[in-house]
This record gives C-alpha cells, structure tokens and sequence, in this order.
C-alpha cells in the first residue's frame, strides 16, 4: 500500500506539474500581485502598453507555469483580463463564466491554481452594464422567462440581486451597479471561505482575494 500511495504522489505532482516557475518575475506577495495588477491597468488605460514577446514566452512556459493571480471574469466579450492588466502568457490564470460568479468548477480551478501553480492573489471581476447581471434583475424582479439552461445562471446571481433590491427602494436607478457590485463581493466572500485549500490559505495570510468593476467607457478597473 506504501508503494501505491507514493505512485500515487508522484503521478499528481507530474500531473499538476508541481513547483516548475518559468517565470521567476511571477513568485509574488498578494500585496505585490495586487500592485502589479494596478500597474498594468494602468498602462492599458492610457494605451501605452508593455511589447510582449509571445515567441519566447511560448518557449519558456512549453514546461510549466506559474500565473501570479487568477482572474474570476465575466465571459463578455468586451472584457478581456490580459489586455485589462496588460499581462504576457503564464501570467494570469482566467477563469471566465457570465456573470462572473463562483461554483465549484471555478473553485476547483482556483484550487488548482493556488496549491499547484503558485498564484497568490484571486480577483473577481465584474463590470458595469453586465447582461447577465440584468436578465437575472429581469427574472427575480419582473418574473420574465428565460430560455434554455439560462435559469440556471440567473440562480447564481439571485443572491445578489436580492440584496441589491433589499437597498434599492431609495435609489431604483442604481440597481444595476448595485447588483453587480454586490455580486463581486458576494464571490469575493464564497472563494475566501471555499474550504479546505482556498480558506486555510487566505487564513495563513498565502493569498489574498479582492474584487474589482471594469468600466467599459475607459477600461479603468474600480477596486473594492
């Protein structure tokens, strides 16, 4: 059984490709991730973005990867996280979902991320004028009807459209933003208690986990 178990160690860390860093610039504090992360937006806000050179990247990360912060992005087309933060390849591992919500796929990912590839921070990025966000205020406000398995990704964003409603009496023309704000927060607080890997970590103080809106108009990234 020894002999098994150790088999069984060795072919999950060459499954997962444990500890290979082909990027030394990627091992990071989520402090430091985080700054990063604002310098690149920054760079991409006023156009003047970093030349990447994907051919030798494509050589470098042929081996492994070591993304220094993984991305929870609504699957818009307008939003694309590499550009957002003006990254190269192997730097941000992007898990993208309309609405921009967590399950246990996304989860998983994370997981994988943080125990396997290194990853210190998680962001989860929303943005204004969402559309899943919206069909999702449509159905749990005004009882419209979705087709398809689309009721399904309206129940991941039930939660925050509710609370969003609960505030909404005095101010009905910001329910949008409010929904989608509360939304990032709401899966900001689900990966920071995602037991066992993702909690222990965030406790150990091994990642951090924050939330941000993209703004179409400019591309500037408003953190929570």
């Amino acid at each position: 059984m020894g002999g098994a178990a150790a088999g069984l160690t060795l072919s999950s860390r060459a499954l997962f490709a444990a500890g290979e860093t082909p990027k030394p610039q990627n091992v990071l504090t989520p402090d430091q991730a985080l700054a990063r992360l604002k310098e690149g937006n920054e760079r991409y806000i006023s156009g003047v973005m970093k030349r990447h050179d994907f051919a030798a990247e494509r050589a470098a990360l042929a081996g492994g990867q070591n993304p220094f912060a993984g991305i929870l992005s609504c699957a818009d087309s307008r939003i694309a996280p590499e550009f957002a933060f003006d990254s190269g390849r192997g730097d941000l591992f992007v898990v993208r979902v309309a609405g921009n919500f967590t399950n246990d796929d996304a989860i998983a990912s994370f997981e994988y991320a943080v125990k396997f590839l290194g990853t210190t921070l998680l962001v989860v990025l929303g943005h204004d004028k969402c559309g899943a966000v919206d069909a999702a205020i449509k159905t749990v406000k005004d009882g419209a009807e979705l087709p398809g398995h689309l009721p399904q990704l309206v129940e991941h964003l039930r939660p925050a459209v509710k609370a969003a409603l609960a505030d909404s009496k005095d101010k009905p023309d910001s329910l949008l933003a409010d929904a989608i704000r509360e939304n990032v927060r709401l899966n900001v607080e689900n990966l920071k208690s995602a037991s066992p890997i993702l909690s222990q970590c965030v406790a150990d103080g091994k990642i951090g986990v924050v939330g941000g809106i993209y703004k179409l108009k400019d591309g500037r990234i408003d953190w929570l």
